[in-house]
């Protein structure tokens, strides 16, 4: 369904950087906001497991609004974990701490492939989309919502590996020793996460992120032929909704040729590459990042010089979105983060962005 353009002052600055449109300053949010650095978040851990947050609407979309209420961000991003929807299809998954996600059986054999059923929505994941409509109902108008999914071929490797990987290797043997069994994997998961992220444009995300952690353990040749081609897929329908659509993915910067041709309006960046040597690369499209998350965990002096490098380097040109280069870490120092955010607003406040 086409999302009506509605053009108000108090349209958030997110969605107006995303249409390379002059805002009048540096959008920012942080990728992990909701939850991992938060003491009120930690407290409701201690009687909640991660997923049964998630599965709670109304305790999911007090932690997305956590973060609102301590840093001046533009923008919220739904609570959710990136396996959501296969735990919504049934698949047996464990988020162990310090670990990840844990999934056993694996995936390894065409008959395995049966346990992917298609994704229902409003009936495997309610509580997702109503989440996102409390959250929704409750944000300033200014402030945008962001509903994400996590990108088939990371979704792929903890199906297949069973659990986090060093090197991917048994991923990678199915990719190239098994390469029907891996496109039908593909195939059901790009449909899963298609359907995943029109459903949350529908319960009121303004913006769609897709995530792809681990794909920078790809070569250009092996990205080209085994991944892009389901990601253009689910980035083409999800732009039809109209919502503006980040691409992110890690250790990405040799893909780049390859990702600027999958039609996303904004390219989150890791901090790996220069912010500007990377959206030279990319051409007119909207970047986001990219300061490194560990810089978050030195004196105020260094989060001060590298937050203004990165501002430096995006040159107040219309479309850059501020943000991390992945997410946050949870051993962060809340002051830093706010820090990092006063900089921001003071670079804007100094160079007339």
């Amino acid at each position: 369904m086409q999302t009506p353009s509605i053009q108000t002052t108090r349209e958030p600055a997110l969605l107006r950087a995303a249409r390379l449109e002059q805002v009048g300053g540096t959008p920012v949010w942080i990728m992990r906001q909701a939850g991992r650095v938060l003491p009120e978040y930690r407290k409701v851990r201690q009687k909640h497991s991660l997923l049964d947050i998630c599965r709670n609407p109304e305790l999911a979309a007090a932690v997305t609004l956590q973060p609102l209420e301590r840093f001046d961000v533009d923008a919220a991003i739904i609570f959710a974990d990136i396996v959501t929807p296969l735990v919504g299809v049934g698949v047996d998954v464990e988020l162990v701490e310090k670990v990840g996600p844990v999934i056993d059986p694996p995936i390894r054999s065409e008959n395995d492939l049966e346990r992917l059923r298609p994704l229902v929505p409003e009936a495997d994941v309610p509580y997702m989309l109503e989440a996102l409509r409390i959250v929704r109902a409750e944000l300033p108008e200014e402030k945008a919502l962001i509903g994400f999914a996590g990108a088939p071929f990371t979704l792929a490797t903890y199906l297949i590996e069973g659990g986090p990987s060093r090197n991917y290797a048994t991923t990678k043997a199915m990719m190239y020793g098994q390469p029907d069994l891996w496109h039908g994997l593909m195939d059901r998961l790009s449909s899963m996460v298609t359907v995943y992220l029109l459903a949350q444009a529908g319960a009121g995300a303004q913006m769609l992120q897709l995530f792809d952690s681990w794909v920078g353990w790809l070569s250009r040749r092996d990205y080209s032929k085994y991944v892009f081609p389901y990601t253009r897929r689910i980035l083409s329908a999800a732009k039809a909704t109209g919502v503006p659509v980040i691409h992110f993915a890690t250790g990405s910067g040799g893909l780049n040729e390859v990702i600027k041709g999958g039609g996303a309006d904004v390219i989150g960046l890791d901090w790996r590459v220069p912010l500007d040597e990377a959206w030279e690369s990319l051409g007119g499209v909207a970047v986001q990042g990219n300061l490194d998350p560990a810089v978050l965990l030195g004196p105020p002096a260094v989060v001060r010089e590298q937050t203004r490098d990165v501002l430096q380097r995006a040159g107040g040109r219309p479309g850059h979105i501020f943000n991390l280069g992945h997410g946050i870490l949870p051993q962060t120092p809340l002051d830093n983060v706010m820090h990092m955010i006063d900089c921001v607003r003071e670079w804007d406040a100094a160079h007339g962005s």
